[in-house]
């Protein structure tokens, strides 16, 4: 019998007469415990009306720790995933869960075992090896500490030394965007655009970068500067033109234009996550990179 709660989600005090469906889900890790969220969170997606109620424990490497960890899925039961490259901590793990009658999933053994059939290779058991301080991982925090310098159109004067500069009006999350980029080792700069004034000429005379350029409905971006104006004091905005429809239509059509007299590609975030639309970004880069390389051998 599966362990989950039933609740009735409530907006405010108007009921939405539909029932939310709740379980417990434990992520064990002995690393940061991100594979294992990442993972269980596309699960759980694929199922509507059902949330789980996640118990994260990141760095489990002991036995101490992991009797905690087995004290918390005994005290709230439900299931169990994990990535302990120790085999006594995981036997023990696994020991636990079929006492206590749950699921329990090393999501990275049918991987494993994949890899070492067609490899031939051994296992290491190295405890947390993606996250080495090796060279891939010296660029990513080049690449953020870049990003970070040229949000938001400051330091104009290097942005050729930008694997990508993104472009767009406010509030279309281009500093986000930037950053998820620059985790994946994307050196990454975003400039606003503004109508009535002129972007970095230094756009014009870049030749390495990528530049492509964001927008979104002008119903989503009211919405998003509105609740901006929300959470900042009303003497700090005091620009009605800002939420003004048709300004926004107006900023988007500037965007448009700019775009197409330039050849630069544009992608509308309307209904897109960061994620969707940093993906999106990197197979553009891709492509670019890859025209680089054949116009200059």
């Amino acid at each position: 019998m599966p362990l989950i709660s039933t609740y009735r989600v409530r907006d405010g005090d108007n009921s939405l007469g539909k029932a939310r469906n709740f379980f417990h889900l434990h992520m064990v890790s002995d690393s940061t415990g991100e594979t294992l969220m990442t993972v269980a969170r596309a699960a759980t997606a694929q199922y509507e009306d059902v949330q789980a109620i996640e118990h994260v424990y990141p760095l489990v490497r002991s036995t101490r720790q992991l009797d905690h960890v087995i004290d918390e899925i005994e005290h709230a039961p439900g299931i169990v995933l994990y990535t302990l490259v120790d085999a006594e901590l995981a036997s023990r793990l696994e020991q636990a869960g079929r006492a206590a009658g749950v699921p329990c999933v090393n999501i990275l053994s049918p991987v494993f075992s994949v890899f070492q059939s067609y490899l031939n290779v051994r296992l290491t058991g190295r405890v947390g090896g993606q996250h080495a301080l090796d060279a891939d991982y010296f660029r990513r925090i080049d690449a953020l500490n870049f990003t970070m310098l040229h949000d938001d159109g400051q330091i104009p004067d290097d942005l050729d030394e930008a694997d990508v500069v993104l472009l767009g009006v406010s509030r279309t999350s281009k500093t986000p965007t930037c950053i998820y980029l620059a985790n994946r080792g994307i050196k990454a700069a975003n400039i606003p655009i503004v109508p009535d004034i002129p972007l970095p000429r230094q756009l014009q005379e870049s030749r390495k970068a990528l530049i492509v350029a964001v927008i979104a409905s002008v119903e989503r971006i009211q919405q998003v500067r509105q609740n901006r104006i929300l959470s900042l004091s009303a003497a700090n905005f005091a620009n009605e033109t800002y939420v003004d429809r048709r300004v926004i239509a107006r900023e988007i059509s500037v965007t448009r234009k700019i775009c197409a007299e330039n050849g630069w590609p544009l992608i509308d975030v309307t209904r897109r996550s960061i994620e969707e639309t940093a993906a999106e970004i990197m197979t553009l880069y891709r492509t670019h990179k890859s025209e680089l390389a054949d116009s200059s051998a």
